[in-house]
């Protein structure tokens, strides 16, 4: 029987506060030793708002998405795959996980072209090569990937990270895929936990604006992590003690299923 890989887009409050990084991490190294195969693929977005403020580069955001001119885009590539991707490797070795960091960029990993010109840099993903991550998979080490994607001509893009987590999910025909989020989940407009989402659901809760901003891309990567393949798609409460380890190990019934 071979063993689950399970994809996970990491970011928001979980990675920023040490109560909840270092609780994450120590789950990620007991996964792995009871046999996960484990990649994972961070965001960065306040590392970023917090680099831009200090070089006064103003920030503007299109459906959840960065408008993201060359400036900008010097700022997320040095943020996201310096300063941050070897922070989170760091906080990872620490913590018993074999981590090696990577980037999109890296042996074509994620190639992308424009989305469209209204945002500028933001890559729409074209294709997705794992090979790299397999390979660092099956020599034993958790890949930490920073969402930058590379053009055809070499040009770097700015790649959502929930998008390019569910890109690689897909690609790599996961067991799970799995967006640790900085809430309980999906919720309805009573602000309560939707356990099972479908597709139909979703359309009809982005037309009533029950879900919007930054929610949207995380399930329209949960539905594309789905149709390429994945088995199993969860946008999973970070906040909550060991809940990773709890839906991975256990099965428990925490945060919003997406049902393709």
């Amino acid at each position: 029987m071979s063993t689950p890989i399970v994809v996970v887009k990491y970011g928001g409050h979980a990675m920023d506060d040490p109560a909840l990084s270092i609780p994450f991490a120590e789950g990620l190294a007991r996964l792995g030793t009871r046999g996960m195969r484990l990649a994972v693929v961070h965001g960065g977005g306040p590392q970023i708002n917090n680099m831009l403020e200090r070089l006064n580069i103003p920030s503007r955001f299109e459906h959840g998405l960065r408008v993201t001119d060359e400036a900008t885009m010097e700022v997320v590539e040095m943020v996201l795959c310096g300063r941050v991707n070897k922070n989170v490797v760091s906080l990872f070795l620490r913590h018993g996980v074999p981590a090696a960091g990577i980037s999109g960029k890296d042996a074509r990993l994620l190639c992308a072209g424009q989305l469209n010109e209204e945002l500028g840099l933001v890559g729409e993903i074209q294709s997705v090569d794992a090979t790299l991550v397999t390979t660092l998979l099956d020599a034993g080490f958790v890949p930490v990937i920073a969402p930058v994607a590379i053009g055809s001509d070499g040009q770097s893009y700015n790649i959502n990270a929930d998008t390019a987590a569910g890109a690689l999910a897909g690609a790599m025909e996961a067991d799970y895929f799995v967006l640790i989020s900085d809430v309980p989940g999906v919720l309805d407009a009573d602000s309560q936990l939707i356990p099972c989402l479908s597709r139909r659901d979703m359309a009809k809760l982005v037309q009533e604006g029950v879900v919007h901003g930054g929610m949207i891309p995380k399930i329209l990567s949960c539905l594309h992590a789905l149709d390429e393949g994945c088995k199993r798609a969860l946008i999973l409460d970070g906040r909550a003690e060991s809940s990773l380890e709890r839906y991975l190990l256990e099965g428990a019934p925490l945060g919003t299923v997406v049902e393709g």
